[in-house]
């Protein structure tokens, strides 16, 4: 045995060898391979910036001056722009980029290698852009005539939706009027998009099958990382529902008493008279249900038109904030090319939206702002934006933007939370009394939750409803009526009038025809409030179980401390896997509701105990509004005086 097994020896040694030369072989050729990627890629990110930065001023110039011309140029920029994509797209694939050890550089390729609608053939890409932009122009250009107008040939019929139909559902209190303006602007956008939507699935869910999605709704939820990441959404939601169930049986109680019979005593809530075009923040019909409605409301829009504040004033305040927790002042190029007011001589996309030109050094926001609550706060929010853009300016082009973007949307509404604070509006003198009344602590409480929490079901729903359509599961002729019954599902709300599948009412919400995933907003809405809650315990201004210092009176102003670890976080854009940017400002890898539901449990308190009180029905009902195929069968519904027709599954 021993003879046999030296005489194998050589024969071993031999082979050993051979072995251990090819590993060598091999390593050296990774080596080689990720040395020419990393060369190659050098290349690409400065091709993808220059790239990015003129398809980025081609689309300013459009959303900014609706014309023909700048549309043309939209058009013939982004074909050109995806030319390049593909083709430097071709090579990116040719890497063996998953063997890459460099795990910055495979995390590059691998966004590298998604590529999007580009990879549409040439006439199809131009003709999906050209849907979405002749979408974006019918929903900005949508003028309705006002409640009584005698004719629709009147000069009066001029009310585009930012500002005029925004004011009028946020402060009317007529319920005709109301469901003047909700019927009006869905008849002026919907009927004139459905088509082109229906093209536009078409077209996205090719464009995802030859990225190797199945559809639109998988490529979209890869961005997450985690395959499980619905069934995570839906156990927030089940965790958060107690608690809107809660607002919502409030709300209907008082609307109820507002307004009669129209509203039930246990079915849906019409959405018309919430304040808002959507039901999504109901924070406007505020004034009439607060909980101590004797208590001294200082108000802030009255306050700011007091001080003669202006756009830019309400930008220059919301910079201040950024600056003083050791964030970055805004560059010149921002207050030189930002549009801050609603132009006069043009029609522009009104959507408030933040800007980053993938130059390092321009970074713009587009908003039609007004002297408004409201506004003050949504500058705040797209200045969030703008911050995290600066933060991770000197990253590969490829990670500048949020872990994910949910991530992106949060951090202005972070800073929000502590803007919104009496405690705050008392250090910028835009609160006056000395002290904060317990009261009237709870009537802002009661404000902001009538914007945080009566959005989550219509944050999660919207990609829901756009999810099924992309799968194929919800088919054109159910669009509508499974856009209502979703909202009936979630939310508990229901149009005014009857609807059918004539009538396209999801095209009424901007980001559904602008082409913008909107599941980033309920994500938005819970990691705020565990952002806010582990930066607030950096400043020391906030205690689990201690009285003298709850989360909802936290205000990070100042804070440096705080602020060092949240930019810290937005350094790092989408570098590394979202968990581990989590990581660095909570300690967590998960998204957690426990911060939202610990801001808002003295509300939730407040409110359990009134409708117990009130006898308040918790939920509802299935609703009697209509959902059908024609109007045709709406009118002989209508006619049997039927009172429910089931919508379509």
């Amino acid at each position: 045995m021993i003879r046999l097994y030296l005489n194998m020896l050589p024969k071993i040694f031999i082979i050993g060898c051979f072995c251990i030369l090819a590993i060598i072989a091999k390593d050296v050729s990774i080596e080689e391979e990720e040395y020419n990627a990393r060369n190659f890629l050098i290349l690409l990110n400065r091709q993808t910036e220059k790239d990015s930065n003129r398809l980025s001023l081609a689309n300013w110039a459009y959303a900014s001056n609706l014309t023909e011309e700048n549309l043309k140029n939209q058009l013939a920029v982004a074909a050109e722009v995806a030319k390049n994509e593909k083709e430097a797209w071709q090579r990116v694939i040719q890497y063996n980029w998953k063997t890459f050890s460099d795990p910055s550089l495979k995390r590059q390729f691998q966004k590298y290698s998604v590529l999007g609608i580009s990879a549409l053939p040439e006439e199809k890409f131009k003709n999906l852009n050209k849907i979405v932009s002749d979408m974006e122009a019918i929903y900005s250009k949508a003028k309705i005539c006002p409640f009584g107008a005698k004719t629709a040939e009147t000069e009066e019929c001029k009310l585009g939706l930012e500002p005029e139909l925004t004011n009028i559902l946020a402060t009317s209190r007529n319920p005709e009027e109301l469901k003047h303006v909700w019927l009006e602007w869905r008849n002026a956008v919907g009927p004139k998009c459905r088509l082109l939507y229906e093209q536009y699935v078409n077209l996205t869910n090719e464009a995802a099958r030859l990225n190797n999605f199945t559809d639109v709704s998988e490529y979209w939820l890869d961005d997450y990382e985690d395959p499980n990441f619905k069934s995570q959404i839906q156990s927030l939601w089940e965790q958060l529902k107690p608690l809107y169930l809660q607002i919502h049986a409030y709300v209907r109680t008082k609307l109820r008493g507002k307004y009669g019979e129209i509203v039930s005593e246990k079915g849906p809530i019409p959405m018309h008279l919430l304040g808002n075009m959507w039901a999504q923040s109901w924070s406007n019909v505020a004034d009439f249900m607060l909980p101590y409605p004797d208590a001294k409301d200082e108000n802030l829009t009255e306050e700011l038109k007091k001080q003669n504040y202006t756009a830019t004033k309400i930008f220059r305040t919301a910079e201040e904030f950024f600056k003083s927790i050791n964030l970055s002042e805004m560059p010149e190029t921002f207050w030189n090319n930002s549009v801050l007011e609603k132009p006069s001589d043009r029609e522009i996309v009104c959507h408030a939206s933040a800007w980053d030109f993938f130059d390092q050094k321009d970074f713009r926001i587009k908003q039609c702002t007004e002297v408004t609550g409201e506004h003050f706060i949504t500058a705040h929010h797209e200045m969030g934006h703008i911050e995290y853009f600066l933060q991770y300016k000197d990253q590969p082009v490829k990670f500048r933007e949020g872990a994910n973007d949910g991530f992106h949307e949060a951090i202005g509404d972070l800073i929000a939370l502590s803007v919104e604070s009496t405690k705050h509006l008392r250090k910028i003198g835009l609160v006056h009394s000395e002290k904060d009344d317990p009261k009237q602590v709870l009537n802002n409480l009661f404000k902001l939750g009538l914007s945080k929490i009566t959005f989550l079901p219509f944050g999660y729903l919207m990609d829901l409803w756009r999810w099924d359509v992309f799968s194929g599961k919800t088919k054109p002729e159910d669009y509508n009526c499974k856009w209502w019954e979703l909202r009936e599902k979630y939310q508990g709300v229901e149009p005014p009038v009857d609807r059918s599948e004539e009538d396209f009412d999801p095209a009424g919400k901007y980001h559904i025809i602008a082409d913008v995933p909107y599941l980033r907003y309920f994500i938005s809405f819970v990691i705020q409030f565990q952002f806010h809650r582990s930066l607030c315990e950096k400043a020391g201004q906030y205690e689990h179980n201690n009285l003298e210092k709850p989360l909802h009176e936290c205000d990070i102003y100042q804070n440096q401390a705080a602020g060092n670890v949240l930019k810290q976080m937005l350094a790092m854009g989408s570098s590394k896997p979202w968990p581990e940017a989590m990581e660095v400002v909570t300690g967590q890898r998960k998204m957690d509701a426990s911060g939202i539901l610990e801001y808002f449990k003295p509300l939730q308190t407040w409110l359990e105990e009134e409708n117990r009180k009130s006898n308040a029905f918790i939920g509802w009902e299935p609703s009697k509004k209509v959902c059908v195929r024609t109007r045709q069968e709406l009118l002989d519904a209508q006619k049997d005086n039927t009172t429910t027709i089931p919508a379509q599954a």
